[in-house]
């Protein structure tokens, strides 16, 4: 599955780049750095030949500087993009075409002796560490259509908006967008709202307290100018959790469901199980974290198939 999307995805690339003559086909070296990600091994495994087996087994490999060198260009990037977009499905389609979604983080953390510049020092859970960490916005079906990898002191909520601005289409009507306190920014709220979407979090001012109020008190005891400026759909959050804190609370525990899809992504032989130690600096780690997402919605769609008998 996995070669046959790389192979479609290099068509329409090596036709608006026009490259000259390679000695290596764009698919190949696409091919050799998935192969490798998949068995959790650096680029220079993937340039011997004892290494592939009757799954895929090349007939020509370039050489190691050959195959660095090509995964840095823009041309090979082009290709794993088409790749995740045709097994993940584009954002507009995927998150455009479901009720319910959900927006996460997960940490990427580095050895305490690394010397990465790009890793930062942020906190994760029971402290802090240096790393980076992986964005998700994830669908009810449990693909990933947009992520996004930033150092570890990097807030949520700021890149939360980013992946909300690459969306190119509306979402269904109230659909809801479940995440937890960490983002509750009314930035966040605007931007869903103009997409028809509702962003669904336990709002960062009174918490279980203010959902025991009522609508009037909890919207009330708030300054006139801070109501305005968080916007309608905040405020329409606000008026939920305090009229009626047993249905927000059933609606958002499926919040649950992010966890289980980033479990998924680890959970299994080959997967984002970590950052190993020849992945550092910014654009390998973002380049791996994407070659463990495109490996995840092979498998996804095998186990799909599969349950469907198809």
């Amino acid at each position: 599955m996995v070669l046959k999307a790389v192979k479609r995805a290099e068509k329409p690339v090596s036709k608006a780049w026009r490259p000259k003559r390679l000695q290596f086909a764009d698919w190949l070296i696409v091919a050799m750095y998935l192969w490798a990600v998949a068995h959790d091994r650096p680029q220079s495994w993937a340039c011997k030949r004892q290494h592939y087996s009757s799954i895929f087994r090349p007939g020509r490999l370039p050489s190691v500087s050959q195959f660095n060198r090509r995964m840095n260009e823009p041309r090979t990037r082009a290709v794993l993009q088409r790749v995740h977009d045709e097994l993940a499905g584009s954002p507009s389609i995927a998150l455009a075409t479901t009720a319910i979604s959900y927006l996460d983080g997960k940490p990427l953390t580095v050895g305490v002796a690394s010397k990465d510049p790009d890793a930062r020092r942020g906190h994760v859970m029971g402290g802090f560490a240096r790393g980076y960490k992986l964005h998700a916005w994830m669908s009810e079906d449990r693909r990933i259509p947009l992520w996004c990898v930033t150092p570890l002191n990097t807030h949520e909520a700021p890149v939360a908006e980013m992946l909300v601005d690459q969306m190119t289409s509306v979402m269904p009507d109230r659909s809801l967008v479940l995440a937890d306190q960490n983002y509750d920014s009314r930035g966040l709220h605007k931007r869903l709202d103009a997409r028809n979407g509702r962003l669904l979090v336990r709002p960062k001012e009174g918490g279980k307290r203010k959902a025991r109020t009522s609508s009037s008190s909890s919207v009330g005891k708030r300054h006139p100018v801070t109501l305005r400026q968080m916007g309608s759909a905040r405020r329409e959050l606000l008026k939920v959790v305090a009229s009626s804190p047993s249905v927000f609370r059933m609606v958002h525990h499926q919040r649950a469901n992010a966890e289980g899809i980033l479990g998924n992504l680890c959970g299994y032989g080959g997967g984002l199980t970590g950052l190993p130690p020849w992945t550092r600096r910014m654009h390998r780690v973002r380049r791996w974290v994407g070659g463990k997402i495109i490996m995840y919605h092979a498998r996804l769609r095998t186990r799909q198939r599969a349950r469907l008998g198809v």
